[in-house]
């Protein structure tokens, strides 16, 4: 993924355009708890996550969220973003600039005008 070109997340299934919407936060020095209840998902968590929905806007725990650590995948546990690549695109989604190497894979949408953004698991 270019560094160069910011991606819009819809927090957590985080889409650009759907999916990542829901993400979980470790703190900077904090690793990551027991993540064993991670695939247990609400059923708002799992109609963004499993069936590409998309979440209201500036309604999401993590927009305004700027603690130091790293933001995992809600449904595996997987770290998905460094706190660093998060930046204020005043959409009202949390975005980031960058994964972690091999974190996330790019699907382009049908008509090609946007990129999906998911979990590489």
């Amino acid at each position: 993924m270019s560094g160069a070109v910011k991606l819009l997340l819809i927090l957590t299934g985080i889409l650009i355009g759907s999916a990542f919407v829901l993400i979980n936060f470790s703190p900077a020095g904090g690793g990551n708890e027991d993540m064993s209840d991670t695939n247990k998902l609400s059923p708002e968590e799992e109609r963004v996550i499993v069936h590409k929905g998309t979440e209201a806007p500036f309604t999401g725990e993590y927009v305004n969220h700027h603690d130091e650590g790293t933001y995992t995948c809600k449904r595996c546990g997987a770290p998905l973003f460094p706190s660093t690549a998060k930046f204020d695109s005043r959409t009202g989604w949390p975005s980031f600039d960058e994964a972690l190497p091999g974190a996330v894979k790019e699907v382009p949408e049908k008509n090609d005008s946007r990129t999906e953004i998911v979990c590489a698991n």
